[in-house]
């Protein structure tokens, strides 16, 4: 393949496995709802429910990353190396979720489970926000300068340099937050949905769970709104034939109607996770909203990768110097190495045939009481 067709075909990993990682944040949503309930043996049911699953958050987050350094290196030593104060705070809340699923009901804990319960919950808040506000990078940029000269510099070889802020920048501007709080609030809708399909016991599920689902769904849907709003208006960086960036007013507009099946694939997913609010919001009895609900979030977020890379677009443009922003041309791995990453790709199938038969063997059963008795071992 030419350098070109490898930079797009790993534009598109990426893609598919950033999607299944925002997805996989019903877990962080999940913890976020732990004190929305008073009843302990509630709360027992969702951390059991939400510790069989949180280890596959990091396989895909851990795939992510590997990704992104092996494919679009230029990236990573810019936003992780540079704005660390954003990555920094993300990784130790996922640290605290880590360490919190480990000790939460071990025997001799010093600290007791309501301070596990805790840290569980702050990284729902924190995790599920500052990931967004990462992801929103993509569109509206970062404060940092890239010298690919500085290579050569044997007393200073520091490629890219962020600002004083190291990340602060993106955490405090509105339209990245607004993108966080909407990745929040799709979390939590998740959550709720996920656990009316996954808790089976008549005492912890039915009118409570749907409420959830509509007072998050609904916060969604609105900032959601928003968010679709400031972004099809917003004005992008667009890579020249000479190499040049150049700004373009409603770019990712431009983008999104340029190519009529992604503006289809936008909106059924959209429609899909609309419906699993609405359906099983006002159903009873109806438990399968998740997985309309996960699907078309991965439709929705493939997109929005889509958005932000391809098209020459820059997927980070740098608010101090546009000609340092970065596209899919200028930071990628050289044509050997993606040539040798295509076939080591040929793994991330198995990821997800992995992901799927674990979350297959986990819910044979919807959780109960009863069968958290029998566990030998619970989180």
């Amino acid at each position: 393949m030419e350098l070109a067709t490898l930079q797009q075909y790993w534009w598109l990993i990426i893609s598919v496995l950033g999607a299944l990682l925002v997805f996989m944040l019903f877990i962080q949503g999940g913890q976020s709802l732990l004190y929305c309930t008073r009843s302990e043996a509630a709360r027992q049911l969702m951390v059991n429910s939400l510790g069989r699953k949180w280890e596959l958050t990091f396989t895909i987050l851990v795939t992510f990353g590997g990704a992104f350094f092996a494919s679009f290196p230029l990236f990573y030593s810019t936003s992780f190396g540079g704005a660390y104060w954003l990555w920094m705070l993300i990784l130790v809340s996922f640290v605290l979720q880590a360490v919190s699923y480990e000790f939460r009901r071990k025997r001799g804990n010093i600290y007791g489970t309501a301070t596990y319960d805790i840290f569980l919950m702050a990284n729902g808040l924190v995790g599920c926000i500052l990931l967004g506000v990462a992801v929103g990078t993509f569109f509206f940029g970062g404060e940092f300068t890239v010298a690919k000269v500085n290579i050569i510099n044997g007393a200073s070889p520091v490629i890219s340099t962020w600002s004083d802020s190291h990340g602060w920048d993106a955490i405090t501007d509105w339209r990245c937050l607004l993108l966080g709080l909407t990745v929040f609030f799709l979390a939590r809708t998740q959550a709720s949905l996920y656990f009316i399909n996954n808790i089976s016991d008549a005492r912890h599920e039915g009118v409570t769970s749907r409420i959830k689902v509509l007072f998050n769904g609904g916060f969604f849907a609105i900032l959601f709104i928003c968010f679709v709003l400031v972004l099809l208006t917003s004005q992008g960086v667009r890579q020249q034939p000479d190499g040049t960036m150049v700004q373009v007013q409603n770019i990712y507009l431009g983008n999104l109607t340029s190519t009529w099946w992604w503006a289809a694939i936008f909106t059924i997913g959209t429609v899909m996770v609309l419906y699993a609010i609405i359906r099983t919001g006002f159903s009873s009895t109806y438990r399968k909203g998740i997985w309309w609900s996960g699907t078309g979030t991965i439709m929705v977020v493939i997109v929005l990768f889509w958005l932000a890379g391809y098209n020459s677009t820059s997927y980070l443009p740098s608010v101090t110097d546009i000609q340092s922003s970065l596209t899919l041309a200028n930071s990628s791995s050289s044509l050997f190495t993606l040539t040798v990453m295509t076939w080591v790709s040929i793994l991330v199938p198995f990821v997800i045939a992995y992901i799927a038969y674990v979350w297959h063997k986990m819910d044979k059963t919807p959780l109960t009481e009863a069968e958290l008795e029998k566990e030998s071992h619970t989180y």
